[in-house]
């Protein structure tokens, strides 16, 4: 190698390296903040919805405004577009519902700003047939948000061309989160293996083993257990008779006499009030011997053959299911 390339190459070696162009130079960058407070986005939406703005308040942190329904589209695209708001994305619609008011559902808007790191809410009011304008032509994805609100609460919204059911069946009567839709639903519905398709029948609600045969799972109930027919009915508190006094117990022959107590006389005498305290004495009944069977010893009563005891004689409960395995069923 010539020295003058030799000498190039050890310079090139010795110098130090360069730092890379920065490929990003030129590129603007809008970085949002870690935390966006609400100083002014009121005001801010105060002047870019004018008219269109109902009612705008600041509660627990979070900035909510009631616009007029009409001009829904108008103050979101106000909201959207507006420098200093701009709320890019639709992030939730959902639907709350007030029956003691005149306009008893409130459509609500989550909105967030991705530049601001800053989200708002958006809300207005309407009843079982005021439609409220569709955002489907701003944002897509509020078609399905659209028809959730719809399926729950039957709320029309005018604009959306596919506004359908999306969460509860086909055939389904009413809207499941209206406060007047009972918790119970009107039917049931179930695959039936017989008819190889889905069944609906009324509502029964079933706890473990009790049966329900009133009208209103929750209305009525008598609290009747399985079973509770075969036993017979205790005596009510007019029935129950006068209780009448207990014998005395024996007393054996060579207990003492207790001599008579001093003070206020008594029909009794002590020994007769011994007798009444003395504890009655057990006598224990001599075991009758079973006879010896193959499934078990002759004292232990295994394998009894009293009425009652053997397999095809136990009480059978038609709701109870027996099961493999432990449980309950059993």
């Amino acid at each position: 190698m010539p020295a003058d390339r030799r000498g190039a190459a050890l310079r090139r070696d010795a110098a130090p390296a360069e730092d890379p162009p920065d490929r990003d130079a030129g590129t603007v960058r809008a970085p949002a903040p870690k935390y966006a407070p609400n100083d002014g986005v009121i005001e801010a939406a105060q002047a870019a919805l004018g008219d269109m703005l109902v009612e705008s308040k600041d509660a627990v942190g979070e900035v909510s405004l009631t616009v007029v329904r009409s001009r829904l589209v108008e103050a979101m695209l106000a909201l959207r577009d507006t420098p200093g708001l701009e709320y890019q994305q639709l992030s939730e619609i959902a639907g709350a519902d007030y029956p003691q008011r005149a306009e008893r559902f409130d459509v609500v808007y989550q909105l967030l700003s991705f530049t601001r790191n800053h989200r708002i809410r958006i809300r207005v009011t309407t009843d079982e047939e005021a439609p409220v304008p569709s955002v489907t032509g701003i944002w897509p994805v509020a078609g399905w948000l659209e028809r959730e609100v719809y399926d729950m609460y039957g709320v029309l919204f005018d604009g959306n061309t596919d506004l359908r059911r999306i969460l509860t069946d086909y055939g389904f009567q009413g809207h499941p989160l209206r406060k007047d839709f009972p918790m119970t639903g009107y039917v049931e519905l179930r695959y039936s293996e017989e008819a190889k398709r889905v069944v609906y029948e009324p509502v029964n609600l079933a706890q473990d083993f009790r049966n329900f045969d009133f009208m209103s799972p929750w209305e009525g109930a008598a609290y009747v257990l399985p079973g509770d027919e075969k036993a017979a009915p205790g005596p009510g508190p007019a029935d129950t008779p006068q209780a009448k006094p207990v014998a005395p117990a024996p007393v054996p022959a060579d207990a003492p006499k207790v001599p008579e107590a001093k003070g206020a006389p008594t029909p009794l005498s002590a020994d007769e009030i011994a007798k009444a305290d003395a504890p009655a004495a057990k006598v224990a009944k001599p075991r009758a011997k079973r006879a010896k069977t193959k499934d078990g010893p002759q004292d232990t009563g295994v394998g009894d053959n009293d009425p009652g005891n053997q397999p095809d004689q136990k009480p059978k409960d038609p709701d109870v299911v027996p099961t493999k395995g432990e449980g309950q069923n059993q």
